[in-house]
Order: C-alpha cells, then structure tokens, then sequence
C-alpha cells in the first residue's frame, strides 16, 4: 500500500489491541487495507480473509464467504478477540444483482454463525452496512434513526443485510456501521472520485461523468479506519437500534465543488461531459451524515478537509 500517511487519530494511541487477535473480512480490499494498518499499530496481531486464489500472506485465508464449513474452519482457525467485517459487493453499479444479494446478505449471515458457534466468543464485531441505505431523503443532516428508503439493489441488500444481524445481536457483541462515501489512495478508478482524480493526474482534456446534481459526505479512508478501531475497543452496548453508527464527515460537496479543488490542485480545468450511459436510475441526490452519536462514543472528530485528501491521491 504506497504513499500511506500515517493513520488520524481520534483519541489517544493507547495500544489497545496488544495482546489481542483481530479479524478482517475483505483486508485485501481498500478499506480492508487501511483497517489492517490502523489495527496493527494500535497492538492487534491481524487475520484476515480474502477470496481464495493466488499466493495469499501467511496471516490471510482465502476463503469465500458462501462456503459455510470453510468460513466456519476460518474462524476456529483465527480465534478472534475483535472482527471487522467488510467483505462485500460494494460497487453500487455492479452488473450481478443476484451476487450482490448473495454475499452481502447470505454471507455475512454465514460468518456470523460461524462467529456465533466458534468456541472462543468476541469481544466486538463490527459489521460494514452503508449510508446508501436512507436512499433519498428531504432530512439535511441525516442521522441514525432517519427511516431507510433503499433505491437500489446494493441499498436494499445492506438494509436486509442489518436486519438479518439484528438476530444475532443477542448471541454476538455486533456494532453496525454506516458509512457514507469516502476515499483514499488505492481506491479502485471505477469509483467516482479515484476516476476524476485519475484524469487529472493524466492531464487528460476532458472527461465523461454521469449526473452532475450530485451532493456526496466524503470521508478519508484513514478517518474511517481509525473510528472503526475506537469503535472495537469502545464496543457500545445498548439495544439494536443504539448500536448503528454514522460514520461520516458531516459535509457535503457537490460534483461541481470537486472539480474545483481539482483543478486547482492540478492548475487547469477539465472539460466535462455527461455520459448517459453512467446516468444511474435512481440516484441519491444528496448524503450528508450526522456524525453526533459517533463522536459521543470515539471522542471528537477532526477530518481532513475533502481538498487535503484529494491532494494526498493526486501527489501519491
């Protein structure tokens, strides 16, 4: 993982995890990658899994989150003190509906009962939903208890995703995240602002984009994966309403806000075209995350401003 700034802290290093064993669903992945980091350097000794195929590192399994005995051998294997768990179709525009449904829902439900039965229980699971849940919404700031309304597959798999862990949460110490957009060095250009920066960095002229009335929450992956470790260590209780968070930064950008900061990163301006062939049906207008109950669990949260993590992708 190139040009990782080292992980934001949001409260005191204490190295919480020594001693401890943690679990990453997905650690190859993105956000995977980052939680990885921010774990080990607070103590843990960091597992993870990953889809099976290649040569994997001696502390990842490849396993595939449908196969029940295999994930359950996993976690035996692993014996868990904390997980996080990301593995997921997380591309909103993936083509395959049905896997979508299959991995976020049967295969998270498969690893909690693999957690469930393990003879060594958890002290915190972590469980990775999204903001893409509240769908479109006249709530400004949106916090927790904002009514779900899911407009799309990938939405509508996390949002029954939550409610098949609900019935886990008497028998496992489950904490559900939600979190809205962020981003980072080494996020895939398939994403929407990997893509734009990507054309800056290659002084391309022009780019093709979808709907530009668009209002995001960016966060910084390494925010993110910070929270999500004071989140382990803090593992809140309460019943399972209290135990979903926001993670988000609490402001919204437009597309057209974007582009600026770009191009005053990289000194010029693209010419942009809408593409609608990347118009998505459906489209969330606007995510901005209240971050209020968060932020009463891990303390305050000072995320870099939008313009300083673009820089970071652009110069990487």
């Amino acid at each position: 993982m190139s040009a990782v700034l080292p992980p934001l802290q949001l409260l005191s290093g204490a190295r919480e995890g020594a001693g401890k064993r943690a679990l990453v669903t997905g650690i190859a992945g993105f956000t995977g990658r980052y939680v990885a980091q921010e774990l080990a350097l607070a103590g843990y000794e960091v597992f993870g899994t990953s889809t099976p195929g290649g040569t994997l590192p001696a502390n990842v399994i490849g396993v595939d989150l449908l196969d029940r005995d295999g994930l359950a051998a996993a976690v035996r294997e692993i014996a868990p003190d904390v997980v996080v768990h990301l593995a997921a179709i997380a591309f909103v525009a993936h083509s395959d509906v049905e896997q979508i449904y299959r991995v976020n829902v049967v295969g998270t439900r498969n690893l909690l009962e693999a957690l469930a039965q393990a003879p060594k229980q958890p002290a915190a699971v972590l469980v990775a939903s999204s903001a893409n849940i509240y769908g479109n919404t006249d709530v400004p700031v949106i916090h927790e208890e904002v009514p779900a309304a899911p407009a799309n597959d990938y939405a509508v798999s996390k949002l029954a995703m939550e409610y098949m862990a609900r019935l886990w949460m008497d028998k496992l110490p489950i904490v559900m995240v939600r979190p809205f957009n962020y981003t980072g060095v080494g996020q895939a250009d398939n994403f929407l602002l990997p893509k734009i920066v990507s054309h800056f960095r290659r002084k391309e002229a022009r780019i093709e984009l979808g709907n530009l009335h668009v209002w995001r929450d960016f966060s910084d992956v390494r925010m993110v994966a910070a929270a999500y470790r004071h989140l382990l260590a803090a593992a809140p209780g309460g019943s399972a309403a209290q135990r979903v968070f926001n993670v988000s930064s609490g402001t919204a950008y437009s597309l057209g806000e974007v582009l600026d900061m770009m191009a005053d990163i990289a000194g010029y301006r693209i010419d942009v075209h809408v593409n609608p062939a990347f118009v998505r049906a459906n489209e969330v207008e606007r995510l901005t995350g209240d971050n209020r109950r968060l932020q009463a669990v891990v303390g305050p949260i000072a995320p870099p401003p939008l313009a300083a993590t673009l820089r970071w992708m652009y110069e990487a």
